[in-house]
C-alpha cells in the first residue's frame, strides 16, 4: 500500500503551542490601550471589569455543575482575561500588569499542556490501531495469495499429470504385444481402447 506523504509547514504545527501566549499578550496589549485612554485609577471601569469578572467566573461554575467542561473552561479563561485586564487598564504602572501577564500565560500554558497531551495520545493510540488493522489485512492478503499459488500449481500439476499419464497410455498401446485384458486383469483401470475393441 502507497501512502501520501504529509509534510505540514512549521507554522502550522507551531501556531496551536503559541495560541496561549499570543492570547494573553492581546489581552494586555489592549488593556495598556484601555489605560492610556483614560481607565488609569477608574473606579468605573475597575467595577465593570470585576462585575464581568464575577459573572464569567459564575457562568464557568454553573456550566461545571451541568457537565461542560470545555465551556466551563472557555468561561474560566474569559473571567481571567476579565480580571487581567481590568487589572492591567486601572494600574498606573507597568510592572504589576507584566507580572499578572506571565503569571496568566504559565497558567495558560499549564491548562493548554494537559489537552495537548490528551490530545497526543490519542493520535498515538489512532495511528497504533491503524497500523495493527493494516499489518492484519496485509497478513491476511498474504496468506490468500500464497494459498491461491498454492491451488494454481496444484491445479497446473494436476493438469500435466494427467497429460503425461493420457501420452503414457497412447504410448504403451501402440506398442507391439499389448494386451489391455492382461492389465485389467492385473486390477489396473480399463483402457478406452479396451472398451472400443470389445
Amino acid at each position: 500500500m502507497n501512502e501520501p506523504i504529509v509534510v505540514r509547514h512549521w507554522l502550522t504545527t507551531a501556531a496551536p503551542k503559541a495560541a496561549p501566549a499570543v492570547a494573553t499578550t492581546t489581552v494586555l496589549a489592549l488593556a495598556r490601550i484601555w489605560n492610556a485612554n483614560g481607565a488609569e485609577h477608574s473606579v468605573g471601569n475597575a467595577a465593570l471589569m470585576t462585575v464581568l469578572a464575577a459573572g464569567a467566573a459564575a457562568g464557568g461554575a454553573s456550566l461545571a455543575r451541568a457537565g461542560e467542561p470545555v465551556l466551563a473552561a472557555t468561561g474560566y479563561a474569559v473571567s481571567g482575561s476579565l480580571a487581567l485586564a481590568g487589572v492591567a487598564g486601572y494600574s498606573d504602572g507597568l510592572s504589576l500588569p507584566v507580572l499578572l501577564w506571565a503569571l496568566a500565560t504559565v497558567l495558560a500554558y499549564c491548562f493548554a499542556a494537559r489537552h495537548w497531551r490528551q490530545d497526543r495520545r490519542e493520535t498515538v493510540a489512532y495511528e497504533r490501531d491503524v497500523s495493527e488493522r493494516r499489518e492484519e489485512r496485509a497478513h491476511i492478503e498474504r496468506v490468500e495469495t500464497i494459498r491461491a499459488t498454492t491451488q494454481i500449481e496444484v491445479a497446473r500439476a494436476g493438469t500435466v499429470y494427467a497429460e503425461q499419464l493420457a501420452a503414457a497410455l497412447i504410448t504403451r498401446a501402440t506398442l507391439p504385444g499389448f494386451d489391455p485384458t492382461a492389465l485389467e486383469a492385473a486390477g489396473l483401470p480399463e483402457l478406452p481402447a479396451a472398451r472400443e475393441g470389445r
